[in-house]
Order: structure tokens, then sequence, then C-alpha cells
């Protein structure tokens, strides 16, 4: 992705494709053992990451439409860096949890 081509709506449009549909469908392969499998939890680990705390300490609900350009950019490539390995879902989903005081595994 290049961000000079991209607009808010653009980056919207990928982040909700990416966290409701692509992830969730990868999530599905016996080969990928992620944390979650829903796309809601994808939002919400993406989220929070994005905000650096529970998200909607943060955004006003809907997020997606609330979410700055900065913001919609970071989520993005955090979906990106995940999809390509580059980014742990399973240490992001543990921060979320923290974030959120509930147990983590």
């Amino acid at each position: 992705m290049n961000d000079s081509q991209c607009n808010i709506a653009e980056l919207i449009r990928l982040y909700r494709n990416y966290t409701t549909k692509v992830m969730p469908q990868m999530a599905l392969s016996p080969e990928i053992q992620w944390p979650v499998k829903s796309d809601h939890c994808f939002q919400r680990i993406i989220l929070d990451a994005v905000c650096n705390g529970t998200w909607y300490n943060y955004l006003e609900r809907p997020a997606y439409k609330n979410l700055s350009y900065d913001q919609a950019f970071r989520a993005v490539q955090l979906c990106e860096d995940i999809l390509a390995g580059r980014a742990d879902l399973h240490d992001l989903n543990r921060q979320s949890l923290i974030w959120r005081g509930k147990k983590t595994r």
C-alpha cells in the first residue's frame, strides 16, 4: 500500500475488508493458528493496537467511521503486517486483553 495513493475512505474500506473478510477467512485454514477467528475480534485487536489501549476509550462508535487518516493508515498497515507474518497476532491479542483486564493464556 502506498499512502500517497490512498484517501481515508479507501483506507477504511481496506481495513474493513481485511478484518471482516480476509482475516476471518484465513483463520479457517487449519495451517493458521491464530488466537481468534471472528471479525469483531480482529477489529478489537487492530483498533486497540492503533489506539495503544482499549479503543472505545479513544474513539466514538462506530470506530471505523471515526478513525483519523493516521489511525486508518496504521490499522491497514497492521493488518498487512499480520497477514504477511511481520506482526504476531498472539502478542497483539494478549496485549489487547491486558488493556481490557481480561485473563490471558
